[in-house]
């Protein structure tokens, strides 16, 4: 079985120029027509009452995003070669200064970016995990995963760190859907699933598995419990099977594939095979069925005060969009409100309007995280920006 070439169609993924312009070679130029023309796109974002969304910052090929609380620094990884810091130093809402991160390191694939209480940025990569500052390799590359298993597809990284201050990164596995042959190996070392280390790179240990490919990880910081988002099988047609939304109520858990595509549809490949006890016995179903294809990557649990009192504690998620339904969908940001015991009661779209009525993408959100400020920062990788997403009554 071929390895999944997801990244075949990136190209209509990420940033061209003329849409940012280098300022010197390690700065991006903010004040351009290409700025003024995303404002314009902005203007058709719909959003519930009292909602405001503007440009905070033209970030090349913006991907996840990492926020230093006590500095306000927005750190953002990219699928190529460069990560950015981006400051707003005047607190205007819009970012000042959008620099390289490191220009001296070969970057691969530095999509997984995060930040631990004493402001050390984190640097996931295909196959290799940094801190900064200082450059300092905690999981030197072919460490992450067996260099046999590397590949083109599914190798979007992200990361954070825990309430335990420890590293939790999730690791995508390279197939449409892994070969029976896979398994084991990948069960062993976390492919396809979510793995946990000290900050110093130790104590790795796989926490869960069953995991096609997460590319959005975040901890509710009111009860402690990590979700994910997770990415379900192609080539099953348009509306199946559901993209998810997990939560892991314990370390050691499996969460379906690849025996379930998503939800509780089954895979083409492993659709006559009984699920193995072992793993039945500690199936978690996803607390949210996404609609198909929608590409859920980032997300984020919203623990600021700027917002109406209903999206406290509310997941926030961003859907980038299908790159290969025959009708578009996605393109927007969605909201999940939870219960009294911090499972899924309802989720909605929350900002729309990334995609024209041809079905056109305008825009394609990857991440959300909450700004200093308590208002949110989204992501754009097709568009090369962040917008800020704001709330006054």
């Amino acid at each position: 079985m071929r390895k999944y070439a997801l990244l075949l169609f990136a190209a209509v993924l990420t940033f061209s120029p003329p849409a940012a312009k280098a300022v010197d070679a390690r700065g991006v130029e903010q004040d351009t027509e290409y700025a003024d023309k995303l404002r314009g796109i902005l203007k058709k974002i719909r959003m519930p009452e009292g909602f405001r969304i503007g440009l905070f910052a033209l970030v090349p090929g913006a991907r996840h995003m990492a926020i230093d609380g006590n500095a306000g620094t927005v750190w953002i990884g990219t699928r190529k070669n460069k990560v950015w810091a981006v400051i707003d130093r005047d607190k205007d809402g819009v970012a000042d200064t959008v620099k390289e991160v490191g220009p001296q390191v070969k970057f691969d694939v530095p999509n997984g970016v995060c930040s631990s209480p004493d402001g050390s940025l984190y640097v996931v990569e295909r196959n290799r995990v940094m801190r900064f500052p200082g450059a300092a390799v905690i999981v030197k590359q072919g460490d992450l995963i067996p260099a046999s298993e590397e590949s083109r597809g599914h190798t979007a990284r992200v990361c954070a760190v825990g309430p335990d201050d420890r590293l939790y990164i999730s690791l995508g596995q390279p197939y449409n859907v892994t070969p029976p042959e896979k398994v084991e190996l990948y069960k062993k070392t976390g492919i396809g699933g979510i793995i946990r280390m000290d900050l110093d790179g130790k104590n790795r240990k796989v926490i869960a598995t069953g995991i096609r490919n997460s590319v959005g990880h975040a901890f509710n910081p009111k009860d402690g419990s990590l979700w994910f988002t997770d990415n379900q099988v192609d080539g099953m047609g348009d509306e199946t099977p559901p993209g998810e939304l997990n939560r892991m109520p314990k370390e050691g858990m499996w969460y379906g594939f690849p025996y379930y595509g998503g939800g509780d549809v089954r895979t083409d490949a492993y659709k006559d095979r009984a699920v193995p006890k072992e793993m039945a016995d500690r199936y978690v179903k996803p607390q949210v069925e996404m609609i198909a294809h929608a590409a859920d990557l980032g997300m984020m649990c919203y623990s600021g005060k700027m917002f109406p009192k209903k999206y406290h504690n509310a997941i926030f998620s961003a859907q980038h969009g299908s790159w290969n339904a025959v009708k578009p969908r996605g393109a927007r940001v969605m909201v999940t409100f939870l219960d009294g015991k911090g499972n899924a009661a309802k989720t909605e779209p929350f900002a729309e309007g990334w995609m024209n009525e041809n079905g056109d993408y305008l825009g394609r959100p990857v991440a959300v995280e909450q700004y200093v400020d308590g208002s949110i920062l989204v992501s754009d990788d097709k568009a090369g920006a962040i917008y800020r997403i704001s709330y006054q009554e």
